[in-house]
């Protein structure tokens, strides 16, 4: 029987606190955990997505689109929405209009910015994409009900702390 691996943030933690830095020793391992998870959580999402010939971005793009009105927004207004760069947008736009599934217009009511519109099949994509993560991986975070909460809390607190909304 192997043995159990010992978890490396809980190592790195202890030899932050041997080093003299106990104050900095908690916050390093969250940090750090944060980012391990992103990794995990990531690279089953994109495992998933993959198949379906889309990116977790690309899929965000589409799920934001579905959500709205009309299925269209300006390419700013999603960035600012999904808090990512203008440019990561931008191609992530372009690809889903080289697949078929956005179409990309002049904003009529602002000549200057492009609208991005889901296409039926970008609507049909996203809802199976949808259901899957939902299946897969949403509803199967690995977390109970109350530790999932904790968590979404206190990381709220801590995106708010950090200016990410008021």
């Amino acid at each position: 029987m192997p043995g159990r691996r010992q978890d490396p943030i809980e190592l790195a933690r202890r030899n932050w606190v041997d080093a003299g830095w106990a104050d900095a020793a908690d916050g390093m391992a969250l940090v750090t955990s944060i980012m391990r998870v992103q990794q995990l959580l990531l690279g089953r999402i994109e495992a998933l997505l993959r198949p379906h010939g889309l990116t977790f971005a690309r899929f965000e793009v589409l799920r934001l689109l579905a959500f709205t009105r009309r299925g269209e927004l300006p390419v700013g207004k999603i960035g600012e929405r999904l808090q990512v760069h203008p440019a990561s947008v931008t191609n992530a736009v372009q690809r889903l209009e080289e697949a078929g599934l956005v179409e990309r217009r002049t904003n009529p009511s602002d000549g200057r910015s492009v609208l991005a519109e889901i296409t039926s099949a970008g609507r049909s994509l996203v809802a199976t994409c949808t259901e899957l993560l939902n299946d897969e991986v949403f509803a199967k975070v690995q977390l109970t009900g109350p530790h999932t909460q904790l968590v979404v809390r206190g990381l709220h607190e801590l995106r708010r702390q950090s200016g990410d909304f008021d």
